[in-house]
């Protein structure tokens, strides 16, 4: 069952980040997914996932494209599933409701990701005036008018998922680690 619900987890990454739309960078910015799979399997599960689905939409879809790759693959599969779990759990720890550690993680996670890519395009295309920091500053901009509603709404996306699956699957969740005995989902 276990081996379903990492099936389910990589769908949900890949149909997710599928979903591309265009930004004025040139680039586009889509929700990540990663968020969920880190929540249930850890970063580097995720890790591997991400490496998976961004080789797949490089070569099926043609998103990304295979000369990006590593710059995708450090931020989308590396950076955005360990924020997102390291949230997750920070929250947990600080015996936060379960509803705001996933939402926060879904949405900081993929908003994470887009701050490493505007870092990533600021190496590569500095600001003749002010460098490499003028540049991150602007692309950041440029991504948060279409990534933070994004963010937000991978963030209830990923939040109505989990707790369909907590309906569902609650053994699997607790074998996991993910759910904590004795801690209701409603607090």
């Amino acid at each position: 069952k276990l081996k379903i619900l990492l099936a389910l987890a990589g769908a949900f990454v890949f149909v997710l980040s599928a979903l591309k739309m265009p930004s004025v960078t040139g680039s586009c910015s889509h929700p990540t997914g990663t968020g969920l799979c880190a929540i249930l399997f850890g970063p580097t599960a995720t890790t591997v996932i991400g490496c998976i689905v961004l080789i797949f939409q490089a070569i099926l879809l043609a998103h990304g494209g295979l000369t990006t790759l590593g710059a995708n693959i450090t931020s989308m599969a590396i950076v955005g599933p360990f924020v997102a779990f390291g949230l997750y759990h920070l929250i947990n720890k600080l015996k936060g409701p379960y509803w705001l550690a996933v939402f926060l993680a879904a949405a900081i996670g993929d908003l994470a990701t887009y701050t490493v890519t505007a870092l990533q395009l600021a190496l590569a295309f500095p600001d003749p005036a002010g460098g490499i920091a003028a540049a991150a500053v602007k692309f950041a901009t440029i991504f948060s008018v279409t990534q933070i509603p994004l963010a937000i709404s991978e963030g209830i996306l990923t939040l109505i998922v989990f707790n369909l699956l907590t309906a569902y699957s609650r053994d699997e969740l607790s074998e996991l680690g993910v759910l904590i005995k004795g801690v209701s989902l409603s607090d």
